[in-house]
């Protein structure tokens, strides 16, 4: 069941960028970083394998994953800056489940975000799961828009930037990896699939922890 979940969402990744090119990225980046968990790590190889191939400029993929990612980062800021804690804990409470995001991991983006201010998001955008939620706190605690647009522009370029590097590196070799795999498509599936399966795993670890932490209240 997870392994049709992951290469369904592998597909509609890999068919959203072949369609739209670099705003298919733009897109794709946007909606990982607006709290829906589409893997960044399924969007950006395939985006520099798609330099390999000559499709796509390097610099232009970096640049269009870091402002997808950028955008996605407003929309979650403004839902913390204008709704408040309390809105954006209904919000998840009531509509969360249907996109995999639950309410500890608000708890765990505020409590990163009151340990390091508004730097973390910046190094948020290079740490799996949190980098997703960091904005929300953000937003609720109504931290410089400024700075939290610079910070998290940059460290989305250098997330962007490396998984990309990764999909390049892998198309240009492809000669040789060819042997051992048909499709490309394949590889990018198993890169999902590992990402995304640590992703719920991690979830369901959570969630069975703040589930019982809730019953001792």
């Amino acid at each position: 069941m997870i392994s049709q979940i992951l290469e369904l969402l592998a597909s509609f990744i890999i068919w959203l960028i072949s369609t739209l090119g670099y705003g298919g990225i733009v897109l794709a980046m946007a909606i990982e970083s607006a709290c829906i968990p589409l893997p960044s790590e399924v969007i950006m190889p395939f985006s520099g394998y798609l330099v390999s191939s000559g499709r796509f400029n390097f610099w232009w993929v970096v640049l269009a994953g870091g402002f997808g990612c950028l955008l996605g980062s407003w929309a979650a800021y403004a839902l913390g800056y204008f709704g408040g804690e309390s809105l954006v804990r209904k919000t998840i409470k009531k509509y969360g489940k249907y996109f995999l995001v639950f309410e500890y991991e608000l708890d765990e983006a505020e409590e990163w975000f009151r340990k390091y201010g508004a730097t973390i998001a910046f190094t948020s955008r290079l740490l799996p799961v949190i980098r997703t939620f960091i904005s929300l706190p953000a937003g609720i605690a109504k931290t410089n828009f400024k700075i939290f647009s610079i910070y998290s522009f940059v460290g989305s370029l250098i997330w962007s930037a490396f998984l990309a590097y990764l999909g390049k590196i892998m198309g240009e070799n492809w000669d040789t990896l060819g042997t051992y795999f048909h499709k490309f498509d394949f590889i990018i599936v198993i890169l999902g699939f590992i990402a995304v399966l640590w992703y719920i795993q991690h979830k369901i670890k959570k969630i069975k922890k703040y589930k019982k932490e809730e019953r001792k209240n």
